[in-house]
């Protein structure tokens, strides 16, 4: 299906008179009548039901190949993938939040297959609806030519706004954190169990905002306060909106490779300080493949002459708040990693005139770190363990900070 008939499809849900009710709150997927399955050679057959209608969008996007459903909003509540997934051609399927007030869900696709049938069917009586949607194969270099996320405000993310150069502050001012809790909405970042990265590290940001404004000395921002998506570019974006004189990217992974247990604190490079490091940074950036964007190619919207000349002042800066980070929270009991300070090609880091620093408070692939991330006092002493860290790069900072320009 072309991307014209995607808008068809769209327009013809939101004008219809078969659908013509006023759609009111969540519509709830009835997770028992829905599903995906094999069709053999027709392809894959995709069947959403839902307490009521509500507009809604589909498309395709490329390397890798994605099936993109949005909707005008669906609580998925009790849609457990694997009793949804029933057919192999259909890899990882994820759902949830996109941007406020709106909801997605992305199909990975074993290979290219476009959309031949899509229609949404509104009971009359109930009001219920029904989604049904047909996938065929179709040629790699066709799937490519007609893939690409269509442009609506009403159901995209913003685009990054160019931001004024923030006025020089006092040196006593307040220092300004941005605190950035990983992932959010369709991206519920590591698993285990009913435990989900975004939700732990919105709870932890929120505590840490708590801890630096009772401390004084400090003003903070969120790049999210609530369950819904933040694009990696959009967050870069938010920290310079909000003039941050510091960046701090919160996550609890879960990983199987090298060493993972333990806080480690994470500054950006080029080249991963080891295998560790390099899947992180693999896995954070995959992940901003839901909203249909790549930042694997991007950079900071200047050219690298003026980045390199950026970041000679702003790296040495970086990595002296990095150890600082390191120190505080190890001596507020950790448990640190046995190499606590690492680095990698982390797009959320390359804002390069920001310190920004990537820290993994713990890995939810660690039985000892599931526990500690559960326990409110085990956080509040991490919280505590940045803030005396900020607090002490602040004061070497303020120092050295003519040596560091020279």
């Amino acid at each position: 299906m072309s991307r014209i008939l995607m808008s068809i499809a769209l327009i013809g849900l939101m004008t219809s008179g078969a659908v013509a009710q006023v759609f009111s709150g969540l519509a709830r997927i009835n997770a028992e009548e829905s599903r995906i399955v094999d069709e053999g050679r027709k392809g894959v057959g995709i069947a959403l039901d839902l307490s009521q209608g509500v507009p809604y969008r589909l498309f395709t996007l490329d390397s890798p190949p994605r099936l993109v459903l949005d909707f005008k909003e669906v609580d998925w509540t009790g849609l457990a993938k694997d009793a949804f997934v029933q057919t192999d051609r259909i890899g990882d399927v994820q759902f949830g939040t996109y941007v406020p007030g709106w909801s997605r869900m992305v199909l990975g696709l074993s290979s290219p297959m476009e959309v031949t049938q899509a229609g949404l069917r509104v009971d009359q009586t109930t009001g219920g609806a029904h989604l049904s949607v047909k996938l065929s194969p179709i040629a790699a270099e066709v799937f490519a030519e007609q893939s690409g996320p269509p442009r609506d405000p009403r159901w995209d993310l913003p685009e990054p706004a160019d931001v004024a150069a923030v006025p020089d502050r006092a040196e006593d001012a307040p220092l300004r954190v941005v605190l950035d809790p990983g992932h959010g909405g369709i991206d519920p970042g590591a698993e285990s169990g009913a435990v989900t990265e975004k939700h732990l590290m919105l709870t932890f940001a929120r505590e840490l905002e708590e801890v630096l404004l009772r401390s004084g000395g400090f003003e903070v921002a969120l790049t999210r306060n609530d369950d819904y998506f933040v694009s990696l570019e959009q967050r870069i974006t938010l920290a310079h909106r909000a003039g941050a004189d510091v960046f701090i990217s919160l996550h609890a992974d879960s990983l199987a490779e090298g060493l993972a247990h333990g806080a480690t604190v994470h500054v950006l490079s080029a080249e991963a300080s080891d295998i560790a490091s390099a899947k992180l940074a693999e896995r954070q950036d995959r992940a901003d493949l839901l909203s249909g964007v790549d930042l694997s190619e991007t950079d900071d919207q200047v050219t690298d002459v003026l980045l390199d000349l950026a970041r000679t002042e702003t790296q040495p800066r970086t990595n002296a708040m990095a150890r600082a980070l390191v120190e505080g929270m190890a001596q507020q009991g950790g448990p640190m990693n046995r190499r606590p300070l690492r680095s990698a090609a982390f797009s959320v880091l390359k804002a390069a005139d920001i310190p920004s620093v990537l820290i993994e408070i713990g890995f939810l692939s660690s039985p000892r770190d599931l526990k500690n991330l559960q326990n409110p006092e085990w956080r509040l002493t991490m919280a505590e363990g940045i803030r005396n860290g900020l607090v002490n790069w602040r004061k070497q900072d303020l120092e050295t900070k003519d040596l560091v320009r020279q």
